[in-house]
């Protein structure tokens, strides 16, 4: 079963129960952008609860081709973005052992939010030692046929995920367990047993 999804900023856990469990996966390169979703934003842990960072992006209109969307480097999200990481997770069992190759992926300051977030996703699937082929679609088409699992907007910000199955793991802050955050959240906490979450 292939999976077929959009691109996601720093995605969260439920994307990559998805990853582990498809033979590969197949990126949307052909949707129109849309708003207040994964694609620009993620959830992370903090010492004042979770917390949002989204990424600044230009004329992100629905008319607009994710492949064309491009980042706003105007605004100081970046320096907000990586102090946010650091002073959530500094202090995590694996932050220093991955947070040197998120910083350079982020401060390449590569033009568009697709490029970026392929990157990121790349570095998610190397760390997580899943081991997926990524192929990219030549076209939106509106329905695949049997074998391939089009989850396409079904994990968004704004809607409770039916997919998810988190086993609670140690977190750096909180009484409670916070459930899908961003893969960051679990990698920086679990490291190489972050895998047996999924």
């Amino acid at each position: 079963m292939f999976l077929l999804t959009e691109i996601q900023y720093h995605p969260c856990i439920a994307y990559f129960q998805q990853v582990n469990k498809a033979d590969g996966i197949w990126l949307e390169q052909h949707e129109h952008y849309i708003k207040q979703s994964y694609r620009n934003r993620c959830y992370v842990l903090t010492a004042q609860g979770v917390k949002d960072l989204t990424i600044p992006v230009k004329k992100g209109n629905r008319k607009a081709i994710i492949t064309d969307i491009e980042i706003d480097y105007s605004q100081k999200w970046l320096n907000t973005h990586w102090r946010t990481l650091k002073s959530g997770y500094g202090s995590a069992p694996y932050f220093t052992y991955y947070s040197d190759y998120l910083q350079q992926i982020l401060e390449q300051r590569v033009t568009t939010l697709f490029e970026l977030n392929v990157t990121l996703l790349k570095f998610y699937i190397k760390s997580l030692q899943l081991r997926k082929p990524i192929t990219y679609t030549k076209e939106y088409i509106h329905l695949y046929p049997n074998g391939v699992l089009d989850l396409r907007n079904q994990i968004h910000p704004k809607q409770e995920s039916a997919i998810l199955d988190v086993k609670p793991y140690q977190q750096v802050f909180g009484k409670q367990f916070a459930p899908n955050l961003s893969i960051i959240d679990l990698l920086f906490s679990q490291g190489p047993a972050a895998k047996n979450f999924l």
